[in-house]
C-alpha cells in the first residue's frame, strides 16, 4: 500500500508562505507517487510474488479431495448364453459412489520448507525492486519540477534579452540618424536581435518540452510551480555516503536476497537425491448399496536414475549460486560508484556556481561600464552587444549549475538508498 510523503511535505514546508494555488515539490512528488503507472505495475508484480509464497506453503498442508460419481448402465445382451441357451434381456443398472481422500507431504528432503523459505526470500528481493522503482519515480519528478523552472527563468532571461538587444538597435539606429555611428552598427544589432529572437523562440520550445517531461513524471502540467524549498541533508563525508548506499540501496538488498535465494535452490536440488514420503487416507461409500472402505497408506519413492538429470540440475544450481554471489558483489562495487559519481557532480555544482556568481557580478559591471562608455562614444555597438551577450551566458551558466545541484542532491540520495517513499 502507498504511504504519505510525511518527509517530503515537512521537507518543502522549510521554504516561505507561498500562495493556496502555488504547487510545492511536495506536491509533485505525492503526485508523481500516486499516478505512476510504473509503480502500479510493480506493485501488481511484488502481489503476485506474495501469491508464490503462499502456494509454496499450500505445497506442506495436506490435500483434501471429495468426489462423486453417477452412472447408468444399459445391458442389451440379445445373443443366447452358450450354457442355457436362453437369451437374457436387456435391464439397467444405476450405481452412484461418493469419496473423501486426503494426502500429506510427510518427507521429501527438506525440499518443501526450502521453497518457502525460497518464496518469501522472493517476495523480499521484489519489494527491494520496488523500493528502487520509487526512487526513479520520486527522482523523475524532482528532476522534471527543477527543469520547468530552470527552462521558464531561461525564457525569462532571452525575453530581457531580446528587450534589451531591442533597446541597443534604437539607440544605434537614433545615432546613426545624427551620424555619430555606421549603418554597419545598425546591422550588427538587428543581427543580434534576430539571433536573440531565435534563442527566445529555443527557449520557449525547452520549456514546452520540459512541461511534457513534467506531465509524464508527475502525471499533470505544471501550473505556478513554488519556489524550491531548501537542499535536503545528504551526507557529510563522500565515505559516509558510500557506507550508507552499501549498506540500505534497494539493489544491493535485493541481489543480497537474490543470492540466498540461489542458495537455498542449491539445498533444494540437492535434497532431490533423498526419498519422498506421502502419506494418504480415503473413504469410499457406494451410495446405491451402503457399501463402503477406508484406507490409510504411506508412499515413498527414491529415485535411482533419472539419466544423470538431478546431477545436471545440481551442478546447474552451484553455477547460478556462483553467479548471483558475483553479482551481487558487482551490485555493490556499481552502487559505490555510483554515490562517488553523484558526489563528484555535487561538488562540481557547488564549485560552478560559485563561480558563476562572481561571473555574473563581473559581467554585469563590464556591461555596464561598455554601455556607459558607449554613450560616450569610447565603444562601439558591437562592444556593448558582446558584453551583454557574455552577461547572458554568465548568467543562464548560473542558472543551470543551480539547478544541477539542487537535483544532484537528490541524485545524491538515490544513490544512497535513501530517496523512498518513507
Amino acid at each position: 500500500m502507498r504511504k504519505i510523503f510525511t518527509t517530503f511535505a515537512v521537507t518543502a514546508a522549510i521554504g516561505a508562505a507561498l500562495p493556496a494555488w502555488s504547487e510545492t515539490l511536495a506536491d509533485a512528488l505525492t503526485s508523481a507517487y500516486k499516478e505512476s503507472h510504473l509503480l502500479d505495475q510493480n506493485q501488481a508484480v511484488l502481489r503476485a510474488a506474495d501469491e508464490d509464497a503462499a502456494i509454496a506453503v499450500a505445497q506442506l498442508r495436506p490435500v483434501i479431495d471429495f468426489v462423486t460419481r453417477g452412472a447408468w448402465t444399459k445391458y442389451d445382451n440379445k445373443q443366447p448364453n452358450l450354457l442355457s441357451g436362453m437369451t437374457t434381456p436387456y435391464f439397467e443398472d444405476f450405481s452412484s459412489s461418493a469419496s473423501l481422500t486426503a494426502s500429506v507431504l510427510i518427507y521429501a528432503g527438506g525440499r518443501g520448507k526450502l521453497g518457502v523459505e525460497a518464496a518469501h526470500e522472493a517476495v523480499l528481493a521484489t519489494r527491494a525492486g520496488l523500493v528502487n522503482v520509487e526512487q526513479q519515480v520520486l527522482l523523475d519528478a524532482v528532476s522534471a519540477y527543477v527543469n520547468v523552472q530552470l527552462q521558464g527563468e531561461i525564457v525569462a532571461l532571452r525575453e530581457s534579452n531580446v528587450r534589451l538587444i531591442g533597446q541597443e538597435l534604437r539607440a544605434a539606429k537614433d545615432r546613426f540618424d545624427v551620424g555619430e555611428v555606421t549603418l554597419t552598427d545598425v546591422s550588427l544589432a538587428e543581427a543580434r536581435l534576430a539571433a536573440a529572437n531565435s534563442g527566445l523562440a529555443a527557449a520557449q520550445g525547452e520549456l514546452e518540452v520540459a512541461r511534457e517531461r513534467y506531465k509524464a513524471a508527475v502525471g499533470h502540467y505544471p501550473d505556478h510551480l513554488a519556489r524550491l524549498p531548501k537542499l535536503p541533508k545528504v551526507a557529510k563525508t563522500e565515505d559516509e555516503a558510500r557506507s550508507v548506499a552499501v549498506r540500505n540501496h534497494p539493489s544491493v538488498i535485493q541481489a543480497q536476497h537474490e543470492a540466498k535465494i540461489a542458495d537455498l535452490r542449491v539445498k533444494i536440488a540437492k535434497g532431490a537425491f533423498l526419498p519422498t514420503v506421502n502419506g494418504q487416507i480415503g473413504v469410499n461409500e457406494a451410495l446405491d448399496t451402503g457399501a463402503g472402505n477406508a484406507s490409510i497408506g504411506v508412499t515413498m519413492s527414491q529415485p535411482l536414475y533419472h539419466g544423470g538429470e538431478l546431477s545436471a540440475l545440481y551442478r546447474q544450481s552451484l553455477a547460478r549460486k556462483e553467479a548471483a554471489e558475483a553479482g551481487m558483489h558487482q551490485v555493490s562495487v556499481a552502487v559505490s560508484e555510483n554515490v562517488g559519481q553523484a558526489w563528484a557532480n555535487l561538488i562540481v555544482s557547488q564549485a560552478s556556481i560559485q563561480a558563476g556568481s562572481l561571473q555574473v557580478t563581473a559581467a554585469q559591471k563590464a556591461f555596464d561600464g561598455v554601455r556607459e562608455e558607449a554613450t560616450l562614444g569610447a565603444r562601439t555597438t558591437l562592444d556593448v552587444l558582446n558584453a551583454e551577450q557574455e552577461l547572458l551566458s554568465a548568467r543562464a551558466t548560473k542558472l543551470q549549475a543551480e539547478a544541477s545541484r539542487y537535483v544532484g542532491a537528490y541524485q545524491l540520495l538515490a544513490a544512497m538508498g535513501l530517496l523512498t517513499a518513507d
